[in-house]
């Protein structure tokens, strides 16, 4: 009986606080830089639209690279999350540091920003698959890190505004949540314990050979089609929640109190879609999520809403997208195993790092398409806007994320049932890493 089969519960919430980390500098990145490179930069949308996405892109590419090198290097996970976190932070800085005007220099700063982001973040997800070694510890893990993303992620959409407005500049405000997450990040690398697994051949398989690997592992491949459907019904939802309030419902004030209070849904949420997972199992929970996330849209999209009823259905679109990501991560690990008992051969970190890679094209493909809808339909930044800027709005946000989860559903439907993937999956002893 190992640690990795039975850890300890402490180790477990200790390990998931790291997305608390994490999501400081990514829900900042998600919900806040678009609208920063619009309004406080001053970018035109579409130019705004294509930074962002060519940044997430590359975002994509780093975390795939991250992947393979962790992949066959011999350093612990823990060590590269511990060597990371200090420029990481360091780079959150900068890219909110950006001057106005100043497209390329913002890409840049994007760019330095999201690989040292990318080599930090794929050995702490890989990390998961040593810390725990069965799929119910794997959800709690799940549900953890879903819970500290939350609480993070609730910060940030109500603090950044208000630390801009006290600091009167974006940079100072991400100092602020940057020394929040430098040090925690640090303590997870000191004290959580790793594994390494016994599974699969005693070496790594060469990049090219894991990558076919992956190809051929259909759970592998039918997740990652239903997460990155998830991601871009998310990030067309969350990153028009600012534009809808302030535009289309003249509410400004009304978009970072929806951000904060669906931060907030999410941290109730959480341990539901938890126990779900560990009861009834993450691909049934990740069914019922993508069901729930699906009524709201079609209600609102057929009605006229006003502030109060697009709280509603933005809460409950938060409550069934954490239904999404739990069930993702928590399957995810058992994808590696799947393909790993299939094949006798274990591709870890690059699996993870190219299940990045997927989320990151498609959530810089809806970036993207915010920034060129809304340009194509004649949105000027703070200004009043005209009845195709306000259709191109609304729409983004309540049609599109329907016919994406639509889509999710149908691919979530082709992930091996339970059964077949309790049957395929190992968790064999381990030992232990520097």
């Amino acid at each position: 009986m190992t640690s990795a089969q039975h850890p300890r519960r402490s180790t477990l919430a200790l390990f998931g606080s790291g997305d608390f980390a994490f999501n400081l500098y990514w829900q900042a990145i998600n919900l806040y830089l678009l609208f920063f490179y619009i309004d406080a930069l001053q970018l035109p949308p579409a130019v705004a639209g294509t930074v962002f996405m060519v940044g997430t892109v590359w975002d994509g590419a780093a975390d795939f690279c991250a992947g393979a090198v962790a992949e066959r290097t011999a350093v612990a996970y823990r060590r590269l999350v511990g060597l990371g976190a200090v420029p990481l932070g360091l780079a959150f800085v900068a890219m909110f540091a950006v001057p106005a005007g100043h497209a390329l220099v913002a890409l840049a700063a994007q760019i330095v920003f999201r690989t040292l982001y990318a080599f930090t973040n794929i050995p702490y997800a890989a990390w998961t698959t040593r810390v725990a070694a069965t799929s119910a510890a794997r959800a709690t893990i799940a549900g953890w890190r879903m819970g500290f993303g939350a609480v993070a992620g609730a910060l940030v959409a109500f603090a950044l505004p208000v630390l801009v407005a006290w600091a009167g500049r974006y940079a100072a405000a991400a100092a602020v949540l940057a020394l929040a997450g430098t040090p925690l990040l640090l303590v997870i690398a000191w004290r959580v314990p790793e594994t390494r697994t016994k599974v699969g051949a005693p070496t790594p398989p060469a990049t090219l050979h894991a990558l076919a690997l992956l190809v051929r592992n259909r759970f592998f491949v039918a997740l990652n089609v239903a997460a990155a459907l998830g991601g871009a019904a998310a990030a067309l939802m969350g990153q028009s929640v600012l534009y809808f309030f302030r535009y289309v419902l003249d509410d400004a004030a009304g978009g970072p109190r929806a951000l904060t209070a669906m931060a907030l849904v999410s941290v109730v949420a959480v341990p539901a879609w938890t126990w779900a997972a560990r009861h009834r199992g993450a691909r049934a929970a990740w069914l019922a999520a993508g069901t729930l996330a699906l009524m709201p849209s079609v209600v609102l999209a057929l009605a006229a809403p006003g502030s109060i009823a697009t709280a509603g259905f933005l809460l409950a679109m938060q409550a069934a997208f954490a239904g999404v990501w739990l069930a993702a991560w928590t399957l995810l690990p058992d994808a590696v195993d799947w393909g790993a008992a299939k094949s006798g051969e274990r591709v870890e970190a690059l699996a993870f790092g190219t299940f990045a890679l997927a989320q990151k094209v498609a959530l810089a493909l809806a970036g993207f398409a915010i920034g060129a809808v809304y340009q194509y339909a004649g949105f000027r930044s703070g200004a009043p806007q005209g009845p195709d800027a306000i259709a191109a709005i609304r729409w983004l946000m309540l049609a599109g994320p329907a016919l994406l989860v639509a889509a999710m559903l149908v691919a979530v439907a082709a992930i091996p049932h339970r059964r077949d993937a309790d049957q395929a999956s190992t968790n064999s002893p381990d030992t232990p890493s520097a």
